[in-house]
């Protein structure tokens, strides 16, 4: 089993305080001791246009600048980046959503180990990629898409997957979006996916039975895995030898629920999953989260952490690290592959008076003569144009006048 973490201090629309790096460093090198150790991080697709609001409540105005941590942190250490690509666009465009996924190849392909081509498509909620406008084209031609242009930039190692949430029954099921894959041939969809990955929160959105009764987190999380490989899976002509990611996993530790309640809730969900591992091909458990987006709130999302939003441990925190020390398969890990040269320059040359993105469909479109994107300019890169920068082509291209 490969273990990890997502060490950002926000869920969804929540987040207190700024995150701290100094603080999230020695906290997963901690947690991972000297076994490899994965950590997950998102990057978010809204479209063409201005920057919507929707990136600034989710805090993803910057996602193609930096993620948490420096990019040097994610190849460091064992560290292994499992990137998601989430796809929230107001109306649908799948070409430009296959543009923004070449992009954050270009631009973070070299540190990853896996890509997840959009976030619970089958989940339609706001702020979830199953809630947006052509979703399922975006997933099912984003795949083997990105699987394309992985390969052409000899990033063959990297692993290409989506994620789905629990059975959604509360809001009618998740029946269509399967059928959807199963009306696919294999070799339009199927065949390209490495790993299926599940988002797992038995107990944070509803009351679940007391611990040891039927209807337990540990017997929802039991019936959650066995339905995903033995039900939904097979029906979408996903074979049991493609591994199964728990890709978040976690339990809320605000009022009226307690820290001590929240320690126990993960260690009966993670003897859960280890128990299950083996039978269902399970292979990565990552939990969400490292840090609380709010410990004073009283809403789910923001208790998840196995540290409070000042960075204070909780009981869960040495419960995790215990399990990852114990039960992380000790296997060595892959070189990471070499990342392109600084100055390499882009894929065309831009027109002149343009953003010089791989991407033109993502790039914004035509920039006024001494105007650089906001990104750029956030790192201080301050050229008359931001073409003449060679960190330009992973702007993001949001532009704006100087």
């Amino acid at each position: 089993m490969r273990f990890g973490i997502y060490p950002g201090g926000r869920a969804g629309t929540v987040c207190a305080r700024p995150q701290d790096p100094a603080a999230i460093g020695p906290l997963v090198e901690d947690l991972a001791g000297d076994r490899p150790f994965a950590v997950r991080e998102y990057v978010h697709f809204f479209g063409a246009g201005p920057v919507p609001e929707a990136a600034r409540a989710l805090g993803a105005e910057h996602d193609l600048v930096r993620l948490t941590m420096p990019d040097a942190w994610y190849r460091e250490g064992g560290r292994e980046l499992d990137l998601v690509v989430s796809y929230l666009p107001p109306a649908a465009d799948v070409a430009g959503w296959l543009a923004f996924l070449d992009a954050v190849i270009d631009r973070y392909g070299h540190l990853a180990r896996c890509l997840q081509v959009t976030l619970e498509p089958n989940f339609p909620i706001p702020h979830i990629d199953g809630s947006s406008p052509g979703v399922l084209e975006a997933l099912t031609r984003g795949v083997p898409h990105a699987r394309a242009a992985l390969d052409r930039g000899g990033l063959h190692d990297v692993r290409v997957g989506f994620s789905v949430a629990e059975p959604a029954e509360w809001l009618g099921g998740d029946d269509a979006f399967w059928a959807h894959l199963a009306g696919l041939p294999a070799r339009a969809f199927a065949d390209h996916v490495d790993y299926v990955g599940l988002g797992l929160y038995p107990d944070a959105f509803s009351p679940v039975a007391p611990r040891g009764e039927p209807g337990d987190v540990a017997s929802l999380t039991e019936h959650a895995l066995r339905h995903l490989r033995g039900h939904s899976l097979a029906r979408a002509g996903i074979p049991d030898t493609t591994p199964i990611h728990v890709a978040e996993n976690g339990s809320p530790s605000g009022a009226p629920r307690t820290e001590q309640a929240q320690h126990d809730a993960l260690a009966d969900m993670l003897a859960a999953v280890l128990a299950l591992a083996g039978p269902l091909n399970i292979t990565r458990y990552e939990l969400f989260s490292l840090r609380d987006a709010d410990s004073s709130s009283d809403q789910p999302t923001g208790t998840l952490g196995l540290v409070t939003d000042t960075y204070r441990p909780k009981p869960a925190y040495d419960l995790y690290r215990t399990t990852v020390r114990a039960h992380t398969t000790p296997t060595a890990r892959p070189s990471a592959p070499t990342p392109p040269p600084p100055h390499d320059p882009p894929a065309r040359a831009p027109s002149a008076g343009t953003c010089p993105t791989k991407r033109p469909p993502w790039s914004g479109g035509a920039m006024r003569s001494g105007a650089i994107c906001e990104p750029c300019k956030a790192l201080g890169l301050l050229e008359p144009r931001c073409g003449e920068s060679p960190q330009a082509r992973f702007c993001g291209g949001r532009v704006t006048a100087t």
